[in-house]
């Protein structure tokens, strides 16, 4: 019965109305850091990652999770279709990176609040709040992190690099996604998000 609506949901575009910025709200942002010189291994990583075709096939088992999620996600984005299709591109991209998209989720309510315009006082874009500078460094300045499946891929990117990084920690994974190692204010709220809204027991 979920099959339908999954190949709906595909064929919808990818750009919708403006959404409220979020101002002063947003959090500094993802790679707020820019002290320490350019990772050259996650360069490399991201550049591959990027250069990649824009779809990938998605798995018919990910329609449960997607009516799960999409159930969570209604008081944030109320058009079903916009959802839907949000939470089809993130499992993608998620996925595709070797993430949970749970967890993903998570990050995406901290970061902007699942807002794709969302622009931070430091000037990184959209829902996964990634530094323009990244854009540069790739060598891929049309890059357009506003675009959902774009901030998605390099987001994800990133963020497994740091988990593969710390081994496994999760904790210091996302303090070095915002920028903030040492400090546990954002893993904390993270997790707290993901427990409390997103999490699915494995």
């Amino acid at each position: 019965m979920l099959r339908p609506l999954l190949w709906s949901a595909r064929k919808l575009h990818q750009f919708f109305g403006l959404l409220i910025l979020l101002g002063s709200w947003a959090p500094l942002g993802a790679q707020a850091n820019l002290e320490h010189q350019v990772d050259q291994e996650l360069k490399a990583l991201l550049l591959q990652t990027v250069a990649q075709a824009d779809s990938f096939n998605d798995r018919f088992d990910a329609e449960v999770w997607l009516l799960d999620m999409s159930t969570r996600m209604s008081r944030y984005l109320p058009n079903e279709r916009e959802r839907l299709n949000f939470l089809r591109q993130v499992h993608r991209e998620a996925s595709q990176a070797g993430l949970k998209p749970d967890l993903v989720l998570a990050v995406i309510h901290v970061e902007s609040l699942f807002d794709r315009f969302a622009l931070s006082r430091a000037g990184a874009q959209g829902v996964m709040q990634v530094m323009p500078f990244w854009k540069h460094e790739l060598g891929r300045p049309e890059d357009n992190l506003i675009d959902l499946a774009t901030n998605l891929r390099y987001g994800c990117t990133i963020l497994k690099y740091y988990l593969d990084k710390e081994s496994g920690n999760l904790r210091r994974a996302l303090a070095r996604y915002n920028g903030s190692l040492g400090s546990q204010r954002y893993p904390d709220r993270v997790l707290e998000y993901w427990y409390r809204y997103w999490h699915v027991k494995d």
